[in-house]
């Protein structure tokens, strides 16, 4: 299982198929990931424990266990962890025709990977 430590956190890839790929991302306390869209997928997050707050396109709305979110491709993104004691944990299923890192376009980054 393909794993990578980001500065805001982890993920774990559980499944890469040609046509999608899942992970499971954790965001550390205080952490978030780059406001970011895609060219080449779309996404669907699934929050499974702590609260994410997430940016789409410029609006922001924190979700909790259970909630789904849908990013169509194209789509400005962002989610960070509010939290100052608990891991966000989310499932992420990318659909569409290429899902290399590569094609991750940031527009924002706290850790200067512009």
């Amino acid at each position: 299982m393909e794993h990578d430590k980001r500065p805001w956190g982890e993920y774990f890839v559980l499944e890469d198929a040609v046509t999608h790929k899942v992970k499971r991302i954790e965001v550390k306390p205080g952490g978030r990931l780059s406001y970011q869209y895609h060219h080449k997928r779309s996404e669907v997050w699934t929050i499974v424990s702590g609260v994410g707050r997430i940016t789409l396109n410029g609006d922001v709305q924190d979700y909790h266990a259970g909630q789904v979110i849908h990013i169509p491709q194209g789509m400005k993104h962002r989610i960070e962890n509010p939290s100052s004691s608990e891991n966000c944990v989310f499932i992420e299923v990318q659909l569409g025709t290429y899902f290399g890192e590569d094609d991750i376009v940031r527009i924002e980054d706290d850790y200067d990977r512009l």
